[in-house]
């Protein structure tokens, strides 16, 4: 399948076995009938954030960045990725807490929504190393649609977001 709409979608882990997990969920993806896996970055271990910054107590996270090629539509893919968080045992009882398996939405072709439900881009993709420095290794011509280029963007940083 090479029709469809190309889509970037971030993994990120801290808790359990991160590399199988993320490893599991990748080929899950892969599977989901009107998904293709074009490509995965490999993974990159990154402290965790929290919204006041980095969490040196917690558990590190190890990140990735796949790109995708899907017939699904931007909800249809969102509501998979939730699915397959919810298959890999997330709970949602701290925002930005510790988790087993964090998918996110981060481009849907040139879509830009603001949307109660999915704010495509990911609203605050443009100032994660962690999903911009795997992006990278796998397209290093990326765009975030209305942000500008990821390595631009990825410069433009001053430390781990």
């Amino acid at each position: 399948m090479s029709a469809g709409t190309a889509a970037v979608v971030a993994f990120g882990a801290n808790l359990g076995d991160r590399a199988a997990t993320i490893e599991a969920a990748a080929a899950e993806l892969a599977a989901t009938e009107g998904v293709e896996l074009v490509a995965i970055a490999p993974t990159i271990e990154t402290p965790a954030v929290r919204p006041y910054g980095v969490d040196l107590d917690a558990p590190a996270y190890l990140n990735t960045v796949a790109l995708v090629r899907t017939t699904l539509d931007a909800a249809e893919l969102f509501a998979v990725l939730a699915a397959l968080e919810d298959a890999h045992g997330r709970t949602r009882a701290e925002r930005w807490g510790d988790r087993t398996l964090d998918l996110d939405l981060i481009s849907f072709g040139e879509l830009e929504q603001d949307d109660p439900r999915l704010t495509l881009p990911h609203p605050r993709a443009h100032e994660r190393d962690f999903v911009l420095r795997p992006w990278l290794v796998v397209d290093p011509l990326a765009t975030i649609p209305g942000r500008g280029r990821v390595d631009r963007l990825l410069a433009g940083l001053g430390g781990v977001s």
